[in-house]
């Protein structure tokens, strides 16, 4: 088998989640209680908030809240920040983002979508005209989860704030932590992070927060993470995300370029009769979208699993819609985009594997345009 949607989640790795398992076992104890066996796994989770936190964002004036998921981290910052006035943010945003916009629109927030380069990229000019007085929160996501573009997040936030210094600042960082070098600025209020996309586990990400900026919680009840968010922590998973981080991190660099080099063979690999690629070369390279114009990209997908090759139409979390609304952002008509595919690599990955996937999409592609003659 042939994996190649790691940007849906990462297979979990294997040496950070077997120093992780005594948290599930010996060290099971709640780090609420208040015993010294429970005082000592509070301590290892404060460890790791650090340690997380150290990869992209001073210690002194930033904090690290975990959560369950991208998807609530993406809500905290949302629901706390856009309580007033209006929210900017962009028609290329994870559905987490889209969808709390949406529900905040309906809760009486005025709620603005930036447009779309081509790319998948945000038009800036167009995302600082939106931006005025009245503006609570602008959202901008820093890689595109369908076609790894990188939004420069740091001068947007520096241009919001140029704008309109009381608006807040928050990017869906979930692509881009432990994938592309990057550090937090003062401008930047929120950023959200995932386990899942680095070789963690499912179940625990986590809000950086710059400390100044006003958050409120989503989740009420036994006050864990200074009360933004109860709920008694999953110090397994917790452990496990601060372990894999560091074997990324440590590596960063050299992944960025290997994983660029498989990303330019599967490029230059594909056969251009039925392919043409969506991403652009300046963005993420651990995602390559493409399109296969006038053929379905879901009955590709099939194909390929049938073969041994597993990737993606687009993001896993709007995976039942026909069109990706991403992608018809980007200007793609229905015939490109009803093909595209999402194929999405990590630094475990080998150059064999791309070469017999190349092989895969090509006759795939070659026999469904036969049939569909």
């Amino acid at each position: 088998m042939i994996y190649l949607d790691n940007a849906a989640t990462t297979r979990p790795n294997e040496e950070a989640t077997a120093a992780a398992l005594c948290y599930l076992g010996e060290s099971f104890w709640n780090p609420s209680a208040k015993y010294r066996q429970a005082f000592a796994v509070h301590g290892e989770v404060e460890s790791a908030r650090r340690s997380l936190l150290s990869h992209i964002a001073p210690q002194s004036g930033w904090e690290l809240i975990f959560t369950g998921s991208g998807s609530e981290a993406d809500n905290q910052a949302l629901f706390s920040a856009a309580r007033r006035g209006n929210l900017v943010t962009t028609e290329g945003e994870h559905a987490a983002v889209y969808q709390a916009a949406k529900e905040l629109a309906l809760r009486g927030v005025e709620v603005r979508f930036a447009k779309l380069n081509a790319d998948g990229s945000v038009n800036a000019e167009n995302l600082l005209s939106l931006v005025d007085g009245q503006t609570s929160l602008v959202s901008v996501i820093h890689v595109g989860n369908e076609t790894g573009a990188i939004n420069p997040i740091a001068s947007l936030a520096r241009a919001v704030k140029q704008k309109n210094p009381r608006a807040l600042f928050h990017s869906d960082g979930v692509q881009a932590f432990g994938k592309i070098p990057f550090r937090l600025i003062d401008s930047i209020d929120f950023y959200t992070i995932s386990a899942h996309k680095i070789g963690g586990v499912r179940g625990v990400a986590a809000l950086v927060r710059r400390k100044a900026a006003p958050l409120h919680p989503l989740i009420f009840g036994g006050g864990q993470e200074n009360g933004l968010r109860s709920g008694t922590e999953n110090t397994f998973a917790i452990k496990q995300f601060e372990f894999a981080a560091n074997q990324v991190f440590e590596r960063q660099a050299e992944k960025l370029e290997y994983v660029r080099s498989l990303n330019e063979k599967m490029r230059q690999g594909l056969d251009r009769t039925y392919f043409s690629v969506n991403s652009p070369e300046n963005g993420s390279p651990y995602i390559l979208n493409v399109s296969a114009a006038g053929l379905r990209g879901e009955v590709l997908l099939h194909m390929a699993n049938d073969r041994g090759l597993l990737i993606g139409t687009g993001s896993a979390c709007s995976s039942k819609n026909r069109y990706s609304r991403v992608m018809l952002a980007c200007g793609l008509d229905e015939r490109r985009a009803d093909g595209v595919l999402r194929i999405s690599f990590f630094g475990t990955n080998t150059e064999e594997e791309v070469d017999r996937a190349v092989e895969i999409l090509n006759a795939c592609a070659a026999e469904l345009a036969e049939r569909t003659r």
